[in-house]
């Protein structure tokens, strides 16, 4: 009743707050009706010639604005097109425009046409950020996501948009189905002049698979969009204690109705990830542990793609990626048992890991669109296919220094194999009214397989050690429908729709014993929609957002799996095959100005939520064991505040915070929980033009009593620099960088929960120092930015 409440007094607020302002649209194509992407466009009200408003086509053609009813004029630029210069009547009845621009074979001789492209806009209700001037002084994509203003990486490489659940991510629009350190291993392969944009969908429709409580990040790839045959070859490494290489050719193609690219890149990567630890074991002695890590991985990496408009209505893509990972972990641990005050050493070993791993992934796509008619009605369908084999052998060594004893060996054989069918068909209907309908039908299947023998040597014999050895096959389909529908209602822009989602969820655990479960439900996930213009500030307009949507979290097959797997003699990790899905409620109100989001505030609501725990055996109170588990519900409020400061072409300045406070209520290894926390992160980013070749950029955050599941985090963050310049007339860019420039990514952190009581401090390699070299040739687009929160990137004309 609460949260029916809640949203009825939101919708009273909107209703009597925004101004009467409507959405407006305008599709580009050319001659033959292919959609132009990325036309430059300024609308400027003939009444006020001082309010202008600037955007750029998406790769329908389509630029929105929302603005009042008038006269405007509309001037469109767009590289091998005649400027288009054009008076406009907006009004209830004309909101949607297609405009044809004209062939000019002369512009292609040299490029000059500006493009205006925004580091954060919002696009209905999603965040767009342009990675551009971060990619320059970075080695990957998973830098990248780790330098983006708002999302948040943990060290399993969870990435956080909002809520402390984690994200899903997407590539392409496409679910990966994997497991958080598979898709941190695929991030991590992606070169980082690949990636076009980076789409943030905090609260995604019911368009979107309801599993996605956390929001969904999802990272496009350049695909060859703009006109004739461009290319680049990168370059760069950097070094901390440990250094990172990569080289990487890219080469994309427009030629008409044809589009293709081909990626390729290959990385050398170290890195080193140091942990202490304090754990009381009893009332009068704790286990000290400290452990050295350095985890060495060569990556190949190639990615394909072709699309080809076969008439005007029907068009194909066709596209691939492939990577192949040799990486040779090696960690060292140090464990003392001591007495508490005295420190007085009780025992003391010696464990040492080594992870010789082979990881490869397939992924191959197909999908077609069909243009139903002029005004933006489509249908559309993608099928895609993924395969991930990964191989581990592990060897480790227990050294008993005091009292000594003779050392233990043992050895481990991991394979894992993934694979999963995903298949959906979505049709978009507009009507004359301006009515969007949106419906599709959608299937993923998932099939998951472990074998895991472990053994252990002593006295020159190998025999099976049958506490660790298992063997699990999993399987997952999911079929889903939905409808939706959306209008612009007095001013108001609505859009409500649900999603339905069976459930089928099969595990059966062959070794060491019999752990057969299958979960099988249908579910139903409501979404509603409302945005209006609010005010003008300072010429802007102030829009604002209601949001409201149910989505559930299941279990990935690695949080299912009860395989436990060894990380030294006092600690190992399984999954927990009885976990259960969560389910969260999500309410969001948010403003934007002119597309760019700065301000929100949301509550969260789960049940059922689980979470990484670690449990201490009750048999051997010496050993502990992470899992996961369902602890009960969990209440969560946050709010997000984004600025620019102040607002120009030579220097510009952009400071972004997020308070995220957490309630748990229910129970920890079967005792009483109640839990509350509350977080800050503040996130910056800075640039000064020198001139129009050269640049200095600095990005950093901050996080405040951080959280990470039930730890307790310190203070910690970090501060990048970068420096970029651009030689032989804006082909050639250097990047020189220096991350994290003081150390101070690395915090201290406390657990204490059911019968655990633990602190500890962890570091890694995190402050380098490198240079990216990027040398572009072919045609390619000027891009620069203006306008609030616009950055000027040092984007290359060519001839």
């Amino acid at each position: 009743m609460k949260k029916a409440i809640l949203l009825f007094y939101l919708s009273i607020i909107v209703q009597n707050i925004f101004a009467q302002t409507q959405s407006v649209s305008f599709r580009f194509i050319d001659n033959t009706q292919k959609p132009i992407i990325g036309t430059s466009v300024k609308l400027i009200n003939k009444a006020d010639t001082n309010k202008i408003q600037y955007g750029i086509s998406d790769t329908s053609g389509v630029a929105k604005f929302i603005t009042k009813a008038g006269q405007y004029t509309l001037k469109a630029t767009s590289i091998g097109y005649k400027n288009l210069d054009r008076l406009i009547s907006i009004n209830a009845k004309s909101s949607s425009f297609e405009l044809v621009m004209q062939d000019d074979a002369n512009a292609l001789a040299t490029v000059t046409v500006v493009a205006q492209k925004p580091l954060v806009s919002q696009e209905d209700d999603k965040t767009i950020i342009d990675p551009e001037p971060i990619a320059s002084s970075s080695t990957s994509a998973y830098e990248i996501m780790e330098k983006t203003p708002g999302l948040f990486l943990d060290p399993d490489g969870n990435i956080y948009i909002s809520s402390t659940s984690p994200a899903t991510i997407y590539i392409n629009g496409r679910e990966q189905k994997m497991s958080s350190a598979d898709i941190a291993t695929i991030l991590k392969t992606l070169p980082p002049s690949s990636i076009q944009k980076i789409e943030i969908l905090r609260s995604p429709s019911a368009k979107y698979d309801a599993a996605s409580s956390g929001g969904i990040v999802n990272v496009v790839l350049k695909k060859g969009v703009k006109i004739g045959r461009t290319g680049s070859v990168v370059t760069g490494m950097n070094q901390g204690r440990y250094g990172n290489q990569f080289l990487s050719l890219n080469l994309m193609n427009n030629d008409g109705p044809k589009n293709s690219y081909f990626n390729l890149n290959l990385t050398n990567r170290n890195s080193y990830d140091q942990i202490e630890t304090n754990r009381k074991l009893s009332e009068n002695t704790f286990l000290a542990q400290k452990s050295y890590a350095t985890s060495p991985a060569k990556i190949f990496y190639s990615g394909y793609g072709f699309s080809y408009d076969l008439t005007k209505k029907w068009t194909i893509n066709f596209d691939g990626r492939g990577s192949y990972n040799d990486s040779r972990s090696e960690s060292s641990n140090e464990n003392l048992i001591k007495t508490i005050g005295t420190e007085a050493i009780r025992s003391q070993n010696q464990n040492d890991v080594r992870n010789n791993t082979h990881n490869l992934i397939f992924n191959q796509g197909f999908s077609t669109k069909y243009k139903i008619d002029s005004i933006g009605s489509e249908l559309t369908s993608d099928f895609s296919y993924n395969f991930l084999s990964n191989q581990n052998k592990q060897n480790f060594s227990n050294q008993f220094i005091s009292p000594a004893q003779e050392p233990f060996f043992g050895n481990g054989d991991i394979q894992t194999q993934r694979q999963s069918f995903i298949g959906q068909i979505d049709l978009k209907f507009k009507t004359a009214q301006n009515i969007i309908f949106e419906s599709g039908l959608k299937t993923s299947l998932l099939w998951f397989k472990n074998t895991t023998e472990y053994f252990a040597r002593s006295n020159g014999l190998q025999t099976l050690d049958v506490t660790r050895t298992s063997k699990f096959d999993y399987e997952e389909a999911i079929h889903a429908g939905y409808a939706q529908a959306s209008k612009n209602l007095h001013s108001i822009q609505i859009k409500v729709g649900a999603r339905v989602e069976n459930t089928n969820m099969y595990g059966h655990q062959r070794i060491p014993k019999d752990t057969t479960f299958k979960i099988n439900r249908i579910d139903v996930f409501p979404y509603a929609y409302l945005s209006r213009n609010i005010t003008k500030i300072a010429g802007f307009d102030l829009t604002g957002y209601l949001i409201y949507r149910r989505s559930i979290t299941r279990p990935v097959y690695d949080y299912l799996n009860p395989s436990p797997r060894y990380i030294d003699q006092f600690l190992y990790e399984a999954g927990n095959p009885s976990l259960k899905p969560q389910f969260t409620e999500n309410y969001e109100a948010n403003i934007s100005v002119d597309n760019r989001p700065i301000f929100a505030f949301g509550k969260n609501y789960t049940r059922d939520i689980f979470t990484n725990v670690v449990y201490q055996n009750s048999e051997n109170p010496s050993i502990a064991f992470r899992t996961y588990d369902n602890l009960g519900k969990n209440e969560e409020t946050y709010f997000r505040l984004l600025g620019a400061i102040p607002p120009g072409k030579k220097y510009f300045f952009v400071v972004g915070t997020q308070y995220n406070h957490n309630k748990y209520d229910g129970q920890y290894q079967n005792k009483p929980l109640a839990f509350n926390r509350g977080s800050w992160s503040f996130f910056t980013f800075h640039q000064l033009k020198f001139s129009d070749v050269s640049s200095l950029s600095m990005n950093g955050f901050i996080r405040v009593k951080g959280q990470l599941q039930f730890y307790e985090l310190s203070n910690f963050g970090n501060l990048n620099l970068s420096y970029n310049h651009s030689f032989l007339s804006k082909k050639l860019l250097l990047s020189l960088s220096v991350n994290d420039i003081f150390f101070t990514n690395n915090n201290r952190f406390t657990l204490n929960q059911g019968t655990i009581s633990a602190n500890g401090f962890r570091k890694s390699d995190t402050r380098r120092v490198g240079f990216n070299l990027r040398y572009n040739f072919g045609i390619k687009k000027k891009e620069s930015q203006n306008n609030m929160m616009n950055f000027d990137t040092l984007e290359n004309n060519s001839k």
